[in-house]
């Protein structure tokens, strides 16, 4: 957000530009609910009302693919830039991208999550 404020293109910041402002709000839209899911799985485990598993497989599921969404959108607004370690972009992708892979891969959330639709539990 504050680099597609900053950046200028044809006198003005890129930010001002439908498609920048569509990435962001995106990005703003899924990480909150990324977030609400998150919330609802600890809430799971407060009120003990049977689905943890699943909320918590979807909200990591979820969560991980938001992040590698985002972050490859902000290597995109940040242009050539977002492939240089002078700004944070390539490292949050590259830190966004193993959420997906280590403690229970996308594809093992996508399992868990879908036998516990049809009941049939871990």
């Amino acid at each position: 957000l504050d680099y597609a404020q900053e950046r200028e293109q044809f006198g003005r910041p890129i930010g001002d530009f439908q498609a920048i402002q569509h990435k962001l709000a995106d990005m703003h839209t899924e990480a909150e609910a990324a977030r609400n899911l998150t919330y609802k799985s600890a809430w799971s485990v407060d009120h003990a009302d049977g689905q943890l598993t699943k909320l918590a497989s979807m909200a990591k599921e979820f969560a991980s693919r938001t992040a590698v969404k985002n972050a490859n959108e902000c290597v995109q607004i940040h242009g050539g830039s977002g492939y240089v370690d002078d700004f944070d972009a390539e490292r949050f992708y590259r830190d966004a991208k193993i959420t997906q892979i280590y403690e229970g891969t996308t594809e093992i959330q996508k399992m868990i999550i879908a036998r516990e639709l049809q009941g049939k539990g871990f």
